[in-house]
């Protein structure tokens, strides 16, 4: 795993300029850099720039960028190839002179040209340049596992993993996109293509980018809809052959994931996916398999002692740390130097804490993200079917999203927890005041007027055609049609697919590891798993109310059950205690009229009243119910970002 970054442009950049740029991702790759500066034609020069974290081929062989044998193709690239030694065999009429993957994505393309995405499977972030046609590629993988920003200006684009590179790049306006920020503070994050910057994207996952003599086209190669709806067509009958065919599938992923010229290790936190994980990848060891997990003092939100009887079952090298909340604490001053774009998830802090542990002791730890979105986990997908099956009178629903306000709408993902609402029969519903109460509040923190969101198709949502110079980007998250299936449990899962796991759990764990130089690779992400999944029928992955059944089946087949049946937990951070306790004076310092009024974002008189009522009440004056202690985070990680990007 590294870091690139890099530029097509007639406004060249000086080779100190651009060093500058890449050294600002040096905890991606401590390793090794290297810059190279091309000529192309009608006056673009293009710039390529690499950080290495040196996993496949220590050697300096594997030094990037790299170029074909016959000097047509050169190439940055973050992620691994997990399907390379395949590739090499049936390319092996290729030169090769290292036995890393960056090398067989060269010989792949100079045989199938970009078609090549469809062969290699992994995770990656690549920028390739063709110098016989004048092509240079920016491509990420199917789910968006490594990232990929780029910035567009007056036809020259400056590519890179992280938003660091660009803001250093000469000439960059940290122009802030506002009407972002009501969807920023609900969801606690920013969504692909958009960036809190104007004029600069996320490379969504699954697609390639064209940048050709000046001109831009972009397209996707795997998209989640799509692929879904084909391979859903050809459904798995039989549960026996479902389950044996996704554990064989599991079984090669973890094994391609295992190859490495450094140590590997698992995050284990007992639950299902983390465990299955690391049974399989003993398995596959003739050794035991080093093991990580934090534990915290808090028994609610501990799970250390039962990822270590998952660990002693297996025979596993487990180290575990318990935590304190100073050591969680401390680290929040980091945040905006590692996630350089707003991003407020409440468990990016221990995912730092069990990276740092993994980091001592290993270069390459394997995790469990996936198995939720994929196999129907989350508690949201059990008030999903809840919600389908409520009898609303007065209207026909085929989706969800259309319910108007006033008649309750049936369901609102949020990142502080299920707010379910019955239809019309109960329509003034504790929940549902609490999340009209969240969107007015995300909406007035820009405007000072609490309306609600105008309706939107999810189509709508993921698109950056809207009109955002007047208006606010619409918040919510509905179930549109764009996912064109009945069952609203499955829909929701495509949603998550395409949204919260790239956008918030693939972002946090990458940010997470990458601050300690550590990978992270998931098993369950494969192409060949993801795949397989949708040909799986949704009553196998939710069985009578068990979700995630047949991943936990083949669990038990590893793991006696005993060690894993129980309430799934998940990190905690006391945000609450935080912002109210030794955060609150910077709080109150960041939502102060006169600070509010001078950087010109914020409504000044709506926010401060706002925060103020936070923190003396712990409600900001509503009466809902609702605890505002969320969206208090979020502005606060804003405003922390603000002042160590912007000031």
């Amino acid at each position: 795993m590294c870091g690139i970054c890099g530029y097509i442009s007639k406004k060249r950049i000086m080779e100190d300029e651009l060093r500058i740029m890449n050294d600002t991702m040096y905890h991606r790759g401590p390793n090794d850099s290297g810059i190279a500066i091309y000529e192309g034609t009608d006056g673009y020069s293009i710039g390529f720039a690499h950080r290495r974290l040196s996993i496949l081929d220590l050697s300096p062989l594997g030094h990037q960028p790299m170029h074909s044998a016959n000097g047509r193709v050169s190439i940055v690239f973050n992620g691994e190839i997990y399907n390379f030694l395949e590739l090499k065999e049936e390319l092996k009429e290729y030169p090769y002179k290292s036995t890393c993957d960056t090398e067989v994505i060269l010989a792949a393309y100079m045989k199938w040209g970009i078609g090549m995405v469809d062969h290699i499977h992994g995770m990656f972030a690549i920028a390739l340049y063709d110098r016989e046609t004048q092509d240079v590629f920016l491509i990420r993988d199917r789910i968006g596992k490594k990232p990929l920003f780029y910035w567009v200006d007056d036809g020259n684009i400056v590519f890179g993993s992280e938003l660091k590179p660009i803001m250093k790049c000469p000439g960059f306006k940290s122009e802030i996109r506002t009407q972002l920020l009501p969807r920023y503070l609900y969801n606690q994050y920013i969504a692909a293509p958009d960036t809190i910057f104007k004029d600069v994207y996320k490379l969504e996952p699954g697609s390639i980018l064209r940048f050709r003599n000046g001109n831009i086209s972009k397209w996707k190669y795997w998209d989640i809809k799509e692929v879904y709806k084909k391979e859903s067509q050809n459904q798995i009958i039989s549960y026996e052959e479902a389950k044996e065919g996704l554990k064989q599938r599991l079984r090669n992923s973890v094994a391609g994931r295992m190859i490495a010229d450094v140590p590997i290790g698992t995050f284990l936190s007992g639950g299902y996916d983390s465990s299955l994980v690391t049974a399989i990848a003993q398995e596959m060891s003739d050794k035991p398999v080093k093991t990580f997990c934090i534990g915290f003092d808090v028994p609610k939100y501990n799970e250390a002692e039962y990822a270590k009887e998952v660990a002693k079952y297996l025979g596993c090298e487990h180290t575990e740390l318990y935590c304190t909340e100073k050591e969680m604490f401390d680290l929040v001053k980091s945040i905006p130097q590692y996630y350089d774009e707003p991003f407020a998830d409440k468990s990016q802090i221990p995912s730092m804490l069990v990276s740092k542990l993994a980091k001592k002791d290993v270069t390459v730890a394997l995790s469990g993200d996936g198995g939720d979105e994929f196999f129907c986990g989350y508690n949201v997908y059990e008030y999903v079917r809840k919600a389908q099956l409520l009898d609303v009178p007065g209207a026909m629903v085929s989706t969800l999203g259309k319910i108007p306000i006033p008649g309750g709408r049936l369901i609102d993902r949020m990142p502080f927890g299920v707010r379910v609402v019955a239809g019309n029969r109960n329509p003034e519903t504790k929940t549902q005041l609490i999340s009209e109460a969240y969107v007015k509040a995300s909406h007035a923190f820009i405007t000072g007027q609490e309306s609600l969101d105008r309706p939107m198709t999810a189509e709508q949502y993921l698109s950056t055609d809207y009109n955002m110079k007047d208006n606010m980007a619409p918040v919510l998250y509905p179930m549109e049609t764009l996912y064109q299936v009945d069952n609203f449990q499955t829909r929701r899962m495509l949603l998550d697919m395409e949204t919260y796991l790239p956008e918030d759990i693939l972002v946090k764990m990458d940010r997470a590891s990458m601050k300690y130089s550590l990978e992270n690779r998931c098993p369950i992400m494969d192409t060949a798993v993801m795949e397989y999944s949708f040909r799986i029928p949704h009553r196998f992955k939710y069985y009578k109310g068990d979700k995630k059944h047949i991943l936990k089946d083949i669990a038990y087949d590893y793991i006696p059950k005993e060690l894993l049946e129980r309430p799934k937990t998940g990190f905690g951070v006391p945000m609450d205690q935080w912002l109210r306790g030794p955060l609150k004076e910077q709080l109150l310092d960041y939502s102060s009229t006169s600070f509010l009024k001078k950087q010109g974002i914020f409504d000044p008189e709506y926010v401060s009243r706002f925060i103020n009522n936070y923190v003396v009440t712990g409600d900001a004056g509503d009466t809902t119910g609702a605890n505002f202690s969320k969206i208090a985070w979020s502005f606060y990680i804003f405003q922390q970002w603000y002042n160590y990007y912007i000031g």
